[in-house]
């Protein structure tokens, strides 16, 4: 029996992270919540969850003594999965924090979504893949996920946006930059479509 992939999902005391852990454990994972720098380096892939505002999970992050363990799982070349506000963290800067630097993983801005339509985008809305990527395979060319979002991930390389969403107007709502993976919906409320794409996180770390 082929042993199941590690996947650390970093637990910074944000949230309820443990909805992560459930889902990539339904698709095949042996996830765990760990705040472990070993943990974290032994393991086949990396999650960095995240709700509410940015400023408080940078701060959480960094108070957890996690930032340094996120740049070394990045440069490790691993799987890495950033997701909502986990995604924006990955960014250099937002529009929502005014006391915390980024990570700055993925340059670029994190911008508030129009002021012209309901914040936050609490809904159901329908993906424009822009290229082919690994975590969309099977997926099909316009899979629904579920938003809670009021911002959204603007790279200074355009290219590093691989889907969209219309919601006002057009929002970079996936991104790939080498081994790093990020959306800014959740896979993990997403029902079948956001299981596929789990599903092929934890496929990513079996091959790695």
């Amino acid at each position: 029996m082929t042993q199941s992939p590690r996947v650390a999902v970093l637990d910074y005391g944000i949230g309820n992270l443990r909805s992560a852990q459930k889902a990539l454990e339904a698709v095949g994972a042996n996830a765990q919540l760990t705040i472990d720098a070993s943990v974290v380096s032994s393991a086949d892939a990396v999650v960095l969850p995240g709700v509410g505002a940015f400023d408080a999970c940078m701060h959480a992050l960094r108070q957890s003594g996690l930032e340094d363990v996120v740049h070394n799982a990045v440069s490790s070349g691993v799987p890495f999965l950033g997701i909502c506000v986990g995604m924006q963290m990955l960014f250099d800067s937002s529009d929502e924090g005014q006391h915390s630097a980024g990570l700055g993983i993925i340059p670029g801005h994190v911008k508030w979504i129009p002021s012209d339509v309901q914040r936050p985008q609490m809904q159901w809305n329908q993906l424009k893949l822009l290229s082919p990527d690994p975590m969309f395979d099977g997926l099909g060319n316009s899979p629904w996920m579920y938003f809670v979002h009021s911002l959204h991930g603007v790279p200074a390389d355009p290219s590093h946006v691989v889907a969209t969403v219309h919601y006002g107007e057009s929002l970079n709502v996936a991104f790939r930059k080498g081994n790093v993976f990020a959306t800014q919906f959740h896979p993990e409320k997403s029902a079948s479509a956001g299981l596929g794409l789990l599903k092929n996180f934890v496929q990513a770390a079996v091959s790695a």
